[in-house]
């Protein structure tokens, strides 16, 4: 990344946690931000010119991968070029002193709602009601001022929105992560680099990813993650998206990426980037 001026987006209005992994990944940076409504916005922004880089959700530890945002940087041939993992702490937010006993809706961004299950089984008179974005959800309480309506967000979006945090840490699972990428118009690879991730289109037929997972394990080269797609007008068909560990310049990583050619696979290299370090401090 240069030294320039950088222009960065994300999905959602500010306070998202797509802004909180914006920030914190570009902190000590010159940049300046800009919200756009969908994940798609953000690719195409990449993709046009109009922003250098976007911040999008991939994967959360408790509800998996986001499927959307695999899909579109696979269309729009973007690359990974960093990624940051920010935990996710949900917590009920109301206007002003607002009783739980009081409310009857709860917005939130389907994902926040789905982390938040137990929460809803345990309280069967509020209604889960999705929407675009968490801090959306923060937004449209604040203005309607409404003692009936809350939002499911994070702290920060109660900061920016100047709600009251009723309730704090309602997920359900409390080691809950989400892990964000950020994407570019073009391949970046620092010397630092440590995480690779590939989208790889296999023969239909018996055996053939087992076979090319066998050459990352007879590399002794670490999977961190694999997700299914269906390729677009063949029933029944995937692409792969893996993550492993590695640098494309690995003696160890080149032998692989040569053993899955050879299976007749295709494959086309996403990012090679440093991975962020936050859960090997836990």
């Amino acid at each position: 990344m240069g030294q320039a001026k950088r222009r960065i987006g994300h999905q959602g209005v500010p306070g998202a946690y797509s802004d909180l992994a914006a920030t914190s990944f570009f902190a000590g940076m010159d940049y300046e931000k800009k919200a756009f409504p969908y994940f798609e916005d953000v690719v195409v922004a990449v993709m046009d010119g109009t922003i250098d880089y976007g911040v999008l959700p991939i994967e959360n530890s408790s509800t998996g991968g986001i499927t959307d945002v695999y899909d579109l940087i696979r269309k729009y041939h973007a690359y990974i070029v960093g990624e940051k993992i920010v935990k996710v702490e949900h917590c009920l937010l109301v206007y002003d002193d607002t009783q739980l006993e009081e409310i009857r809706e709860v917005y939130s961004h389907p994902q926040g709602l789905s982390q938040c299950h137990a929460f809803f089984r345990s309280h069967p008179f509020l209604r889960a009601v999705p929407c675009s974005n968490t801090a959306e959800a923060a937004r449209m309480v604040a203005e309607r001022k409404k003692r009936t309506l809350a939002a499911v967000a994070g702290i920060q979006a109660a900061e920016t929105y100047g709600l009251s945090v009723l309730m704090r840490g309602i997920q359900t699972n409390q080691s809950n992560y989400t892990r964000f990428v950020i994407i570019g118009k073009k391949k970046e690879i620092s010397p630092k680099a440590d995480k690779m991730t590939l989208v790889v289109t296999l023969p239909h037929e018996p055996g053939s990813l087992y076979r090319v997972l066998s050459h990352f394990d007879e590399e002794s080269i670490n999977m961190t993650n694999i997700e299914s797609r269906p390729i677009p007008g063949r029933p029944w068909e995937y692409f792969f998206h893996m993550d492993i560990s590695g640098h494309e310049t690995d003696e160890a990583v080149q032998r692989a990426l040569r053993g899955i050619r050879g299976e007749r696979a295709h494959y086309t290299l996403l990012g090679n980037y440093e991975a962020d370090g936050t859960m090997s401090h836990l």
